[in-house]
């Protein structure tokens, strides 16, 4: 598994510094990962090409809507 990054980057270019929400990023870090972890585990061991998996996975997230454009 991979780390959460050590810094997380806000809006205004200065590193998120609140505790509270250092602390929901990284947990959010870990479930995520989690979640993706399993989803191309399953894939893989159904018969989907690993290569596929991951491009699929990555389009997933590009794909994802801001909520800032609601």
């Amino acid at each position: 598994m991979s780390a959460a990054p050590a810094l997380w980057p806000g809006a205004d270019g200065e590193p998120v510094s609140c505790r509270e929400k250092v602390k929901v990023l990284t947990e959010n870090h870990a479930e995520a990962e989690q979640v993706l972890k399993d989803a191309f585990e399953d894939a893989i061991l159904m018969g989907v090409d690993e290569a596929a998996m991951r491009r699929i996975l990555t389009e997933m997230v590009a794909g994802l809507p801001s909520p800032k454009r609601r």
